[in-house]
């Protein structure tokens, strides 16, 4: 449980590898943190010693986000062995390349799959735990790119839309149970998932975009944008006419 100074005990990273989730982990950890989970797909990437630390437990899972009849398990156990779970980051994804989705269907699928039925599944399984505890908070890694798919990614773009309205629903369905849930909603990160892709305006680093997560995680904000201009952003590019919003230069 969260202490007095709302530092969590228990954190655990569903996507244990991601750069933007580790970032936000950096963050969220405190001398009262005792346990720190990383469940991923690939373990062997987890590299737990980065988190190395006196007093804190860092387990390390698998876990695969398109397995979604494992999820509800999955999180039993995590309480089972670990306690109560004070912060959930769901911070795992695939990006992909649209011309790659254009002559493949099945790949778009599987991608949508993992992004958004993958994070559905898990976040429930989540909320689920937390009502049991009677508190908790969940942190889901949305995308500007949801506020308006645009032709170069429309499917990642798509995903997101679909998970971001998702993540802000079950907030509202969980007030007064105890539990919170944060939508963080990045625009172009720097990364090993962007790398080789042209840069967008106002693109960010893992680590801005993981301060600006924790500090709206830790004031219980339910909608946090990084960099925050971008909210005012995209105000307006919702209501640019489509012929115009086709043409612009947005990475």
């Amino acid at each position: 449980m969260q202490n007095a100074l709302n530092e969590p005990q228990t954190i655990v990273l569903l996507g244990g590898t991601s750069e933007i989730g580790r970032a936000i982990v950096d963050e969220l950890l405190s001398v009262s943190t005792q346990t720190l989970v990383l469940a991923c797909r690939r373990p062997d990437e987890a590299q737990p010693e980065r988190f190395a630390a006196d007093g804190l437990h860092v387990a390390v899972e698998y876990f695969d986000a398109a397995a979604t009849e494992t999820h509800d398990g999955f999180v039993r156990k995590l309480a089972a062995e670990h306690g109560d779970i004070d912060i959930a980051i769901v911070a795992f994804g695939v990006l992909g390349v649209q011309s790659q989705f254009d002559d493949d269907p099945h790949a778009a699928a599987q991608a949508v799959h993992v992004n958004y039925t993958g994070a559905v599944s898990t976040s429930l399984a989540i909320a689920a735990q937390m009502r049991r505890q009677g508190h908790g908070q969940i942190a889901v890694l949305s995308s500007v790119a949801g506020e308006r798919a645009r032709a170069g990614n429309f499917v990642y773009g798509s995903s997101k839309a679909g998970l971001d309205a998702f993540a802000q629903g079950l907030g509202d369905s969980l007030a007064g149970s105890g539990v919170k849930v944060t939508v963080i909603r990045p625009g172009f990160v720097h990364s090993r998932m962007t790398r080789g892709l042209k840069s967008a305006p106002l693109a960010t680093t893992p680590r801005v975009v993981g301060e600006l997560a924790a500090a709206g995680i830790r004031k219980g904000k339910h909608t946090v944008w990084t960099p925050g201009v971008l909210r005012y952003v995209f105000m307006v590019l919702r209501h640019v006419p489509r012929p115009i919003f086709r043409r612009l230069p947005l990475g």
